[in-house]
């Protein structure tokens, strides 16, 4: 059982370094858009439907940051715990009344997943792409690869706008990309958003990995699959 458990995970592994090294080009297309989307939504959002971000900064403290990790002040899985809270840059706008109107926050956490997302919506387009030439190849028409295609990027639209973020002034410390625009709502309501925000992405987050896995599994247990190379 656990031979043909590796041989899968080895195939899937293949089929995915196959797709992405005959479609570089459009792997890094989307794997960048979608990264920046992940990165850049939320401010631009807010400055539209609140008020134009005014401030944007690094961490001052990130300085720092090598000379605590080799310092004795903290055992090390505290320090990693303290990493992966780690707020890394920020955008903010202040507040006509004094105070900040809104602030938008990432930490090591927020990068690594906004890392994973885009990877997996890069890897599975690429396959999507891949295996569709495959089929045709092979003459079995190309209807699976349009219902995948439509379940990648009806899957993929999910991803980005229930992805939570940190957000200041919203009377929530996380809410999901979609909420960001409504403003007064309820601490109940805010609450709710938060929860059914990182459900919605841990959920999207297990659609899109075992999409991938799945077409990369197809793509590399099909004969061929180390020689074909369409054009990206």
């Amino acid at each position: 059982m656990f031979q043909r458990v590796g041989a899968a995970v080895a195939s899937g592994i293949r089929g995915i370094a196959a797709a992405i090294r005959a479609r570089p080009r459009l792997f890094l297309a989307v794997t960048t858009a979608v990264f920046a989307l992940d990165l850049f939504l939320p401010p631009v959002v807010l400055s539209l439907a609140r008020k134009r971000v005014d401030y944007f900064t690094f961490n001052p403290w990130l300085s720092r940051l090598p000379e605590y990790l080799l310092s004795n002040e903290a055992p090390f899985g505290r320090k990693v715990e303290s990493l992966l809270r780690l707020a890394l840059f920020w955008f903010s706008a202040d507040s006509p009344y004094g105070g900040v109107e809104w602030g938008y926050a990432v930490d090591t956490s927020d990068l690594l997943r906004f890392f994973f997302m885009s990877f997996l919506v890069g890897a599975y387009f690429t396959l999507w792409f891949y295996r569709r030439d495959q089929v045709r190849q092979q003459g079995w028409g190309s209807r699976i690869s349009r219902q995948g295609g439509v379940v990648g990027a009806l899957t993929s639209v999910l991803g980005l706008s229930t992805g939570p973020c940190s957000v200041m002034g919203c009377g929530a410390p996380v809410i999901p990309v979609i909420g960001l625009a409504f403003v007064g709502l309820s601490s109940g309501t805010l609450k709710l958003l938060a929860e059914t925000s990182k459900i919605g992405t841990t959920v999207v987050l297990v659609a899109m990995t075992l999409g991938v896995a799945y077409f990369g599994w197809l793509v590399g247990a099909t004969p061929g699959a180390k020689d074909s190379s369409p054009s990206a």
